[in-house]
């Protein structure tokens, strides 16, 4: 699986130590180092910032015609991979299938994303009409329960699995570059901005041998995540997974 690091990743030094060789998730809600990114990654895709956006405004009602053109602008750059498609957070499925009409780039740039709270059945149309999904989480489906989640797609993905149990898209999973989830589930890549929020927090590096410098802990972070990988298909049992769900729910 390809594991994309978010920025912004500051300073420029520490994105350089996380990217250079590697692969970039970056943020229209952030966008400054873009070139950055586009020099030292290997390859880098474009988040919408929808989830940015919806942190701080509360509101979803956004102007896409920047986003649109910032795609523009970097789609045809050889290490770009894609760029997510705006979507609504905790919006209906109508308002997002508006959205989908709405992108100007096609589907071979631009991956659509379907959120945890939404139908079954969009996911696996989805899946069945575009070359690669976004998974984003919400409410208590969120990341922050990460066997909940996984639990939830498990029992999900098993409806768009080939006979060997591999997706027949491209899965990416948004903020979900943590091997408690990628490890359990068959994605083809993941996201997070673990490293850009956590190299700058000393009290979470202490002990003797903790590296003082922002440049190492990237380098120390970036190595940790990267140690592990996605499955190559899903192991699902339904009795067992079932359970499970079940058993999260009523913790």
């Amino acid at each position: 699986m390809i594991h994309y690091h978010g920025g912004p990743i500051t300073p420029d030094t520490c994105a350089i130590k996380a990217w250079k060789g590697r692969h970039a998730f970056i943020s229209f809600a952030h966008a400054s180092q873009i070139n950055l990114a586009s020099e030292y990654c290997q390859t880098f895709a474009l988040d919408n910032g929808a989830f940015t956006a919806w942190k701080a405004a509360g509101r979803n009602k956004i102007d896409w015609n920047d986003y649109y053109e910032f795609v523009a602008r970097w789609k045809n750059h050889p290490g770009f991979d894609f760029a997510i498609i705006p979507d609504v957070i905790d919006g209906g499925e109508a308002e997002n299938e508006a959205l989908l009409d709405e992108w100007p780039h096609g589907d071979f740039y631009g991956v659509p994303v379907w959120h945890m709270n939404e139908s079954d059945d969009r996911f696996i149309r989805l899946c069945n009409e575009y070359p690669r999904v976004a998974i984003g989480s919400c409410g208590e489906y969120d990341v922050k329960r990460p066997n909940l989640a996984v639990t939830r797609m498990k029992d999900l993905i098993r409806h768009v699995t080939d006979e060997y149990g591999q997706p027949i898209a491209k899965l990416h999973g948004l903020r979900m570059l943590n091997p408690l989830i990628f490890t359990k589930l068959p994605l083809a890549s993941a996201d997070s901005t673990n490293v850009a929020r956590n190299i700058g927090i000393d009290k979470a590096w202490s002990g003797a041998y903790a590296p003082a410098s922002k440049e190492t802990r990237a380098a120390l972070m970036v190595e940790r995540i990267e140690s592990h990988n996605s499955p190559g298909s899903l192991n699902y049992c339904e009795h067992r997974d079932r359970f499970n769900m079940q058993l999260q729910l009523a913790v």
